[in-house]
């Protein structure tokens, strides 16, 4: 096993350079940070990559386009109709993968789900953070984040975007990409969601229902599992359970 990030950058959609985070060596596992997040707090910071590294999985985590090290356009032709998915269909036929893992924690849950609906096709899948109305209702999420980002900076303790406003200084997203890029992405129809096929892990904090109910998407998705690890949205990243949950879930068989 490398111990060792690796650093690197790969053509998204449009040819936006992208960053891409590697770490060890083996079965690949491609992990799809959530919103305002980036791979370094998400997968590296806390360990998750770690330990699928020490399991024998190369985890493959790349900036999302418009956070971390990844370009943040500003013109909204590089934001088409889920350009997330497209980017990450664009990572999987830059490195040549055909058996493959994927993983997403919240909006990287979205993102998955999203380019499976478009046709990838990876081995097993685990979506973090995410309900079902987090798909279905996409639209309420959005809202919200665009509030945030049109308030940024007047938003005070006890006020529901507050946490949210905190998040993004820590990060230092690019407000005006951030913005764009949520205008890319649309709701899911529950009845696509029987077209995910594979092996779904749904993993959700034991206090987390920001993106709704993850017991009803592991009902609504026809070869899910679900399983409750300590925390809230935020704080089950900071945690051990959530790596380890999907070490179990992706070395299985």
């Amino acid at each position: 096993m490398s111990d060792s990030v690796r650093d690197e950058r790969f053509p998204g959609f449009g040819g936006a350079s992208l960053a891409l985070h590697r770490l060890g060596t083996g079965r690949p596992v491609i992990l799809l940070h959530g919103l305002f997040s980036d791979a370094q707090t998400n997968w590296i910071k806390f360990g998750h990559a770690a330990q699928l590294a020490e399991a024998g999985f190369e985890a493959l985590m790349p900036d999302l386009r418009a956070h971390g090290d990844s370009a943040a356009p500003h013109e909204p032709s590089a934001y088409p109709p889920d350009v997330l998915a497209l980017d990450l269909q664009a990572l999987v036929a830059h490195l040549g993968l055909t058996h493959f893992d994927l993983c997403g924690f919240s909006l990287g849950a979205r993102t998955a789900v999203r380019a499976v609906l478009a046709g990838l096709a990876p081995r097993r899948l685990v979506l973090g953070g995410m309900g079902l109305e987090g798909l279905t209702g996409w639209g309420d999420r959005r809202s919200f984040f665009l509030d945030v980002i049109a308030r940024y900076g007047t938003i005070k303790p006890g006020d529901p975007a507050y946490f949210a406003q905190q998040f993004m200084k820590s990060t230092g997203v690019d407000r005006e990409a951030a913005a764009l890029l949520l205008g890319s992405m649309e709701n899911t129809a529950p009845e696509a969601l029987a077209g995910i096929s594979m092996p779904t892990l749904v993993v959700c904090g034991s206090e987390d229902d920001d993106n709704g109910s993850a017991d009803r998407l592991a009902e609504t998705l026809p070869n899910a599992t679900r399983e409750t690890i300590p925390g809230t949205h935020m704080s089950s990243v900071t945690g051990k359970a959530l790596g380890k949950a999907i070490v179990r879930w992706l070395a299985a068989d």
